[in-house]
């Protein structure tokens, strides 16, 4: 009796082990370890990003050219001392006021072109300031005008100043850079423009201004050319002449 009894203990035993429920596992997975960085291959080198280059100014550049009659209807006329046909258009840069690349007007007779563009370049390299270039017809041929204006400027058929005569700009072969900071100075001193008074005296400092020795000078006087500031008496210091006068 007491033998029935234990095996009946184990049969229960047994039944009660076979009707637990699977327990689920909660281990962590494992993690996937996260790519070395790449190592450059051996001899090859590593740049920085570049600081972009500002993009220099345009080269000087200088066109000439023919000039067609309606290109000056109040500078040339009949009876001039040089027909339009003689004059050339010269187109070409120069650097502003502003610190900026512009490009200008100058006509002048066709002989001088060469000297024009020599010296010209010369003052783009430099970065020489001049105010602005354009044709006097732009003034209607008044010269005045056109000193008021600060304008540069090389044929005009007009007298000289105080003369009878010819200018040499009536010959295409003269011409007048920033005549506000260079004014026509009579021998007493004074100046016709009010607006350049405080320009009568050189030496002086300042954008654009001529003084006696300077490179401008000197650039115009490599190709024969005179300046007006040498002049006795009276003083011309934006005025510079294929031979003088």
């Amino acid at each position: 009796m007491k033998r029935v009894a234990t095996m009946a203990f184990v049969v229960l035993a047994c039944v009660s082990c076979g009707t637990a429920e699977p327990v689920a596992s909660t281990a962590p997975e494992p993690m996937t370890p996260a790519p070395a960085p790449e190592t450059p291959a051996p001899g090859s080198t590593t740049t920085a990003p570049s600081t972009p280059t500002p993009t220099p100014p345009p080269a000087f550049s200088a066109k000439v050219s023919d000039v067609t009659r309606d290109r000056l209807p109040y500078s040339w006329r009949p009876g001039c001392p040089v027909h339009y046909r003689d004059l050339r258009l010269v187109t070409l840069s120069y650097w502003g006021f502003d610190n900026k690349p512009h490009t200008g007007e100058l006509v002048v007779r066709k002989t001088v072109t060469d000297d024009i563009v020599t010296v010209f370049k010369k003052l783009y390299g430099w970065r020489w300031p001049i105010y602005q270039m354009k044709l006097v017809d732009a003034y209607k041929a008044d010269d005045f005008a056109s000193i008021d204006a600060n304008n540069t400027s090389a044929f005009n058929c007009r007298r000289a100043t105080g003369s009878s005569s010819w200018s040499n700009h009536a010959y295409g072969e003269a011409i007048d850079i920033n005549p506000l900071q260079n004014p026509y100075v009579t021998a007493s001193g004074s100046t016709a423009h009010d607006n350049a008074k405080k320009y009568t005296e050189r030496p002086m400092k300042g954008k654009g201004v001529i003084n006696p020795g300077d490179k401008v000078v000197k650039a115009f006087a490599q190709v024969g050319w005179e300046w007006g500031g040498y002049w006795s008496g009276a003083k011309d210091y934006q005025h510079f002449s294929k031979g003088g006068g």
